[in-house]
């Protein structure tokens, strides 16, 4: 029996505060994703690779394509809130964006991203007068920019080929980073750059399709979870022999590359094991980054094989 108050009646329930909506600013901030920019940090520097003299004009070179990158990716990011705004608000958790949930209006994206674009085109222009790539040189952003475009206006709703042009992307960037350093562009690391992203992206539409279904994003009308299954298997795959390849044959780690690449091969394929089971077993992939950044497996296979890696690195270094 419950124990009367004092006063003969019950006690009124205690509601507990209501969280605040994100600030103007948090908002505009969001709209162009930093928890993303990881993508331009890892992937641009790796143009870094195979350079002859790591000296201050390279590193400068792959500190401005980060940044021309970081500009452009924004940009693609805000315009595709822009137009996905109905779609997003029809998705469990998309449509806590600022645009889709109306905390910030059409026009004000609109002019956001505007400035944006104009920031961009200036910085372009000054790397180009002060760095070592001349404006040419820029072409993988600007096919970037375009590529995103098309996808935005209506490739992303074509099966297939929404998962290829944004793995594309990843492989413009290791590309603007070889340019903008000096550098030739490795063509297995592309290849395994190009596999290795793809894969990422697949299990993010598997997650999609797994818990929203397919209406927020007509593509996912051409894919099965079985179909998707499959897909990530090849593309893992094709990213383990592509590394191992790439590492054997590469003139960073010199005469050691074939035992580099066997030496690494168990932590990739542990590494593509552990996100294959992130996405299938776990229900995971929403959000690559986050999901690979915040398991401790994952990071813990990456810290070792870094170490690795940059071991052999500089015995190729001493020994050329």
């Amino acid at each position: 029996m419950a124990t009367p108050t004092l006063t003969g009646r019950e006690a009124p329930a205690v509601r507990p505060p209501a969280s605040r909506p994100p600030g103007r600013l948090a908002d505009l901030t969001a709209l162009v994703r930093p928890g993303q920019w990881t993508k331009n940090l890892v992937v641009v520097p790796l143009g870094l690779l195979g350079a002859p003299h790591l000296d201050g004009a390279a590193l400068g070179g792959a500190l401005a394509a980060i940044a021309v990158f970081t500009l452009a990716s924004a940009l693609i990011y805000l315009v595709n809130d822009i137009g996905d705004r109905d779609r997003d608000r029809r998705h469990p958790e998309k449509r806590h964006r600022p645009i889709a949930a109306g905390r910030i209006g059409v026009a004000t994206a609109v002019s956001f991203a505007a400035a944006l674009a104009a920031l961009l085109a200036v910085t372009v222009g000054l790397t180009s007068l002060t760095g070592t790539a001349g404006l040419a040189d820029w072409w993988p952003v600007a096919a970037y920019v375009a590529l995103n475009a098309a996808y935005s206006k209506g490739l992303k709703h074509v099966p297939l080929l929404d998962v290829f042009i944004v793995a594309l992307g990843f492989v413009l960037r290791l590309a603007q980073g070889c340019l903008a350093s000096g550098n030739p562009v490795p063509d297995w690391l592309a290849l395994c750059v190009f596999s290795l992203c793809l894969l990422l992206i697949l299990g993010k539409r598997r997650h999609e399709m797994a818990v929203g279904g397919v209406l927020h994003r007509p593509a996912l009308r051409g894919y099965t979870l079985g179909f998707l299954d499959q897909l990530l298997a090849f593309t893992a795959v094709l990213t383990a022999v592509s590394y191992v390849l790439y590492v054997q044959g590469s003139p960073v780690f010199g005469a050691h590359g074939p035992l580099v690449a066997v030496l690494t091969a168990p932590f990739a394929l542990f590494g593509l094991a552990r996100y294959l089971q992130l996405i299938v077993v776990d229900a995971g992939g929403g959000n690559p980054s986050r999901a690979l950044f915040s398991d401790r497996m994952t990071v813990s296979n990456a810290l070792l094989w870094s170490a690795l890696l940059a071991g052999a690195w500089l015995l190729g270094r001493i020994g050329s």
